[in-house]
């Protein structure tokens, strides 16, 4: 283990100490943007070890929870200080993830190991389930909520969306369940697949490390990105931007890690890896989130707003055709992660330009 990936972390969490003492200063802002990137790759590191350690699919399991896990505490507490300011927060934060992870993640690993390697297959016994699951949860928390009638705007009931909390957790319980006991085999990578399959597992007590390194760099990668967020809402708005893409750029820098490791599992020829981090993040990012919310809006009060509009609306439904068209065969080249890049950057460009 190279020194670097265990100064990095120990530095973004002594960066977080000197925010909470000085915050808005300039030079730490500067500090904070250097120290996230060296957080995000030493993130990516320390979990590729534990990934060995336990193997697939419970490797990428853990980098997508640890992050997830994270992410949700963020939006929930923005939520409790923003007040009903922030009814739309949560929305945002999952469409983002969503559009980022299924379109620039899976489209960036698609079009990389295309590149290296040509042609590249996974497991569409695994992938595909999941994609089905994800298209299901996507609907019932971003598209139904803007056409039911019970509460006015894009909104759900107490109870619909209570409802919503519900199925959301169940549905990604059984995915973990499927993906970890039931039909393991289905996320495991083809045999001969991936450049480190004859490397000897590290020791436990050096995953044990890793795993403590790792969740010390999630939490400087989105305590971080909380420091920067002034800053980015600073030239977001001195942009004349719309305040959606706060929220992305925001999305962008928690994803970082997942990102990374992704990529590097597909430039490896480990594309099932990137399927399994990718879908697993995004599955866990509406079964996680979703739930808190629906109970912090319920015991505090607080208006919670998740129906898109309707040009994010035609976004979503283009997402799910295409990653249908990418996921069906279970082999990919360099067209299918062109055309999910294309609808990747039109999102950005949609956002800046409504």
């Amino acid at each position: 283990m190279k020194h670097w990936s265990t100064v990095a972390p120990l530095l973004a969490a002594a960066l977080l100490v000197a925010a909470a003492v000085l915050p808005g200063s300039g030079p730490l802002s500067l500090a904070a943007g250097l120290t996230l990137v060296g957080a995000v790759l030493a993130a990516v590191l320390h979990a590729e070890v534990v990934a060995h350690r336990v193997g697939e699919p419970l490797g990428t399991l853990v980098l997508a929870l640890a992050v997830t896990v994270i992410e949700t505490s963020l939006i929930v507490s923005l939520m409790l200080a923003g007040g009903p300011e922030k009814a739309e927060l949560a929305r945002d934060t999952v469409y983002a993830a969503v559009m980022i992870i299924c379109n620039g993640v899976i489209g960036l690993c698609v079009l990389m190991g295309g590149i290296r390697h040509h042609e590249q297959t996974f497991r569409i016994e695994g992938a595909g389930p999941a994609f089905a699951a994800l298209v299901a949860l996507a609907t019932l928390v971003l598209v139904l909520p803007a056409v039911t009638t019970s509460a006015p705007g894009p909104a759900y009931t107490p109870a619909q969306l209570t409802f919503a909390g519900l199925c959301s957790l169940v549905l990604w319980g059984v995915f973990v369940f499927v993906q970890t006991i039931r039909h393991r085999d289905y996320f495991l990578p083809p045999a001969g697949a991936g450049e480190e399959e004859h490397l000897p597992p590290p020791t436990a007590r050096a995953a044990w490390m890793s795993l403590l390194l790792l969740l010390v760099s999630l939490v400087g990668v989105v305590g971080l990105a909380k420091v920067l967020s002034p800053s980015i809402e600073g030239a977001v708005r001195a942009a004349g931007a719309p305040d959606a893409v706060i929220g992305i750029a925001i999305a962008l820098l928690v994803l970082l890690p997942e990102t990374v490791a992704a990529v590097r599992a597909a430039l490896a020829n480990r594309l099932q890896t990137s399927m399994n981090l990718a879908l697993g993040s995004a599955l866990a990012t509406i079964g996680l989130t979703i739930p808190a919310v629906v109970v912090a809006s319920q015991l505090f009060h607080l208006p919670v707003v998740l129906g898109l509009d309707p040009k994010d609306l035609v976004l979503l439904l283009l997402t799910f055709l295409v990653g249908t068209v990418t996921l069906g065969p279970g082999r990919t080249g360099v067209m299918q992660g062109a055309v999910q890049l294309v609808v990747f950057v039109a999102f950005l460009f949609l956002s800046l330009v409504p």
